[in-house]
């Protein structure tokens, strides 16, 4: 069975079986989670420095800082489908 690898970003690809979730880093949760990701040395830092732009959570508990934003790195899941960002927002009372 072959994996599929999804570039997200300078080189740098993760097996796509394996994410859970693409997230915005701006929320403070996500702040938080990241931190704790770093004490507890799960943090893989895929930016070569740049600014975060998304957060990407595996299977296996470890969290991938990108300098790709996160509707990007979801349209290489599958290029054919395409969201408006009105679609990735959450909806209001939920």
């Amino acid at each position: 069975m072959t994996q599929k690898l999804v570039n997200v970003g300078f080189g740098n690809s993760v097996v796509s079986r394996r994410v859970v979730a693409i997230i915005s880093p701006n929320a403070a949760p996500i702040k938080r989670l990241r931190d704790e990701a770093r004490e507890d040395r799960r943090l893989i830092d895929a930016t070569q420095g740049r600014k975060t732009r998304s957060v990407i959570i595996t299977d296996s508990n470890h969290v991938i800082l990108s300098a790709i934003q996160a509707e990007t790195i979801a349209q290489r899941f599958s290029p054919d489908l395409v969201l408006s960002k009105e679609e990735l927002e959450p909806e209001e009372g939920l």
